[in-house]
């Protein structure tokens, strides 16, 4: 038969299966791009403005950095309902730092440039020891994850506010807030160079892939297909780096930036943000956690833990070990996050965190984690919670009542689990 004999629906599908994009993540990206039509149209274009895209951008670091690490968990078969808490307590232990301990007991001056190193490591290595100790117990005490960290939820957070006597912490160094998204951004030169950069980074994995099924005797996709996500790829990260640079700064910023150098702003003088600094921190993350969960021992551990626990433990796999690493990962993304919350915020508040362990499963679950284990991918949690902070900000924006939000959230959750198990059921996968 003939081209132009095939039915349309035909060629269609036949595009579809030769670019070999997983249906579940194009239904995202189709819901996603509804979403931000709907509410652009109802704001009267204020939703899909390059301010607004900048601000949505850096609102939801926080939460993706860690559903990226909520994916293993989940994927292990357990669960982590203390994230918020976690975060809360490490954001307590750099507001202390930065605060009283670093200038107060050790002199470090304000802007020393050791400040913002010692504060993060210090933030960083308590949510490491609480998710190792997390792990322990879960892994080797057989205590249920969901009791560990349901206790972890109430006990971390109190333990901070304890630390900070209660009092929001503040001003932050200079150094550290850079780290938030709204001080620190790259520029346009800088961005466009890493946008390059990305780019040809995700040509040369979509080629190399290819080579490596060629190796391996498997079926490749079509030379055009291949050239066509490459396309993709290359207009997607262009296009957002093109996004961040339109957002231009204002006037008044530039006048006192100029000020602090003791000069005077040209007439006419105009320059862009460019893409935020923790923006890049979660490009790096989910480069990192991408390449952890497809290209090393650990990855392969993990998913071979989630899909058959027994057989896993039978092939020599140490679970329990493997436990007390995914938690101590999950543990350190959330001092990640608490490095981006609180430069993002100016301060350290006693409420930072608060629902982001909601938050989090909802991404990652949204992203297509299944919750009986074995399945989940990185780029899925993350394009979750791009969704959960794109609904919030949206509603936000056309004044919907903040209990109503939630309903909404909650609701999108329930219905986004729904249609995973409708789907799994259909395609023979498990439930």
């Amino acid at each position: 038969m003939t081209d132009a004999a095939t039915p349309s629906g035909v060629k269609k599908t036949s595009f579809f299966k030769a670019l070999e994009i997983d249906t579940r993540l194009l239904g995202m990206i189709v819901v996603f791009a509804l979403i931000c039509l709907a509410f652009d149209i109802k704001t009267d274009g204020r939703f899909l403005t390059a301010r607004n895209i900048f601000n949505l951008s850096i609102q939801t670091v926080s939460v993706a950095i860690m559903a990226t690490g909520m994916v293993f968990v989940i994927v292990m078969r357990h669960i982590d309902l203390s994230v918020g808490a976690v975060l809360a307590m490490c954001s307590a232990v750099m507001g202390v730092s930065q605060v009283w301990i670093l200038p107060q007991t050790l002199g470090l001056g304000i802007g020393h440039p050791l400040t913002a190193p010692i504060t993060i490591v210090a933030g960083l290595a308590t949510g490491t020891l609480i998710g190792a100790l997390n792990g322990w117990l879960v892994g080797y005490q057989r205590v249920p994850a969901f009791i560990v960290t349901l206790g972890g939820l109430l006990i971390w957070r109190n333990f901070g506010w304890y630390m900070s006597d209660g009092q929001t912490l503040g001003p932050l160094d200079q150094h550290f807030m850079l780290f938030g998204g709204i001080e620190g951004t790259l520029g346009t030169t800088v961005s466009w160079a890493l946008g390059v950069l990305f780019s040809a980074g995700a040509v040369w994995a979509l080629w190399r892939a290819r080579a490596a099924r060629i190796q391996h005797e498997f079926p490749v996709k079509p030379i055009w297909a291949e050239v066509t996500m490459m396309g993709i790829a290359v207009a997607a990260i262009m296009g957002l780096i093109a996004t961040y640079n339109a957002y231009e700064m204002p006037i008044g910023r530039l006048k006192r930036m100029f000020a602090e150098r003791g000069e005077v702003m040209p007439e006419g003088f105009s320059a862009a943000y460019g893409m935020p600094i923790s923006v890049l921190i979660l490009v790096i993350v989910a480069i990192g956690m991408t390449v952890i969960a497809r290209r090393t021992r650990l990855g392969r551990y993990i998913f071979a833990a989630g899909g058959n626990p027994d057989a896993a433990e039978l092939s020599g796999i140490n679970t329990r070990l493997l436990t007390v690493k995914v938690f101590a990962l999950m543990g350190f993304l959330c001092g990640l996050s608490a490095v981006v919350a609180q430069a993002r915020l100016s301060n350290h508040a006693n409420d930072i965190g608060t629902l982001d362990e909601l938050r989090v499963i909802a991404a990652a679950v949204i992203g297509g984690t299944a919750l009986a284990g074995g399945i989940g991918t990185i780029y899925g949690a993350i394009l979750g919670a791009v969704i959960m902070q794109s609904l919030q900000s949206g509603m936000a924006m056309v004044n919907v009542d903040a209990p109503f939000q939630n309903i909404v959230v909650g609701a999108v959750l329930v219905l986004a689990v729904w249609i995973d198990i409708q789907y799994r059921k259909r395609t023979g996968e498990k439930v």
